[in-house]
């Protein structure tokens, strides 16, 4: 018996406006409450953190006097601040690439596996959805010099205890590898959504043709998710940037200069040393190398784009 295809039926293009007639402002509303919560909480506070960083503001009080580009002038002069943007940079130097990689990885085996891929996505993404307190806690014990989980494996097998979070050869490497534990179940989502939207047939067809598992995941994994290596990279180049919580709690607010990012000298002069103003500068430098890698990883992938 022959099955009829019902037709389907073409698509209305709207009328156009008649000259003279206002425009139909409905849509506006909508959008109305978002646009005023996004003025109030992301528009005022840039213009007025701004704003300050031209002047003396403080937390104590006392008179406000304007020092144009003072602030910024002393940014320029203060090692402190180039210490800790270094330390930022080295952070996102040595955590960038080991998440992307982790998180990728993580997501071939949970996709490929049948029977245990619940578990292993459960796994691989619950640190993610601890609290940063827990994360420093848990870390905080694993690296303990006297009774650290991390020193009794070592002397167990003859080595000598290792001051992790309080010597300079391994602070750093010692909260990198807490935010891997803790933040790489994120990008392991954003491939694992990426990789189950790879049609099956592609894969199907290649091994019809004799390609092996490694040359489908060279040509043809790996390609289809360049978008999200993009995304994946935009997004970790900014939390790298924006590190604080782990380094603070990690070193109990006493972060010195090895490990101590630009963002908590920013919180110490300003709810420390009650230097408002300052603090407002030095935050516009961060926010202007935010804007620039964004902005700079944009093009580079978008760059060569087949649509």
């Amino acid at each position: 018996m022959a099955v009829e295809t019902p037709q389907r039926a073409p698509a209305e293009t709207p009328a156009p406006r008649e000259p003279g007639k206002p425009r139909n402002l409905t849509g506006l509303w909508f959008a109305l409450p978002f646009l005023l919560i996004y003025a109030v909480f992301m528009i005022w506070p840039i213009l007025a953190g701004l704003w300050s960083s031209l002047f003396n503001t403080s937390l104590a009080g006392g008179d406000v006097e304007f020092l144009g580009l003072g602030n910024y002038a002393e940014m320029a002069r203060d090692g402190a601040v180039w210490d800790s943007l270094w330390n930022t940079a080295y952070f996102t130097l040595l955590s960038t690439p080991p998440l992307v990689l982790a998180g990728l990885g993580m997501a071939l085996l949970a996709h490929r596996a049948r029977r245990t891929g619940w578990l292993l996505r459960f796994a691989f993404f619950m640190p993610f959805l601890l609290p940063v307190t827990v994360v420093a806690l848990i870390w905080l014990w694993i690296y303990q010099s006297d009774f650290g989980l991390l020193n009794a494996a070592i002397e167990w097998f003859g080595g000598d205890p290792v001051a992790w979070i309080n010597d300079e050869r391994t602070a750093m490497w010692a909260v990198v590898i807490c935010t891997l534990w803790w933040t790489v179940g994120f990008n392991f989502l954003l491939y694992l959504a990426a990789l189950q939207g790879i049609p099956r047939e592609l894969h199907e067809s290649a091994a019809v043709d004799g390609a092996t598992p490694g040359q489908r995941l060279w040509r043809i994994t790996l390609p289809l998710l360049r978008r999200t290596t993009g995304l994946v990279l935009v997004l970790q180049l900014i939390a790298s940037l924006k590190i604080f919580d782990q380094v603070y709690l990690l070193n109990e607010g006493n972060a010195g200069p090895i490990t101590r990012p630009l963002i908590q000298y920013v919180y110490e002069q300003g709810f420390t040393s009650y230097r408002i103003g300052y603090a407002s500068a030095i935050s516009y430098l961060l926010f202007l190398i935010i804007i620039v890698v964004a902005f700079a990883q944009f093009k580079i992938f978008s760059a060569g784009r087949d649509d």
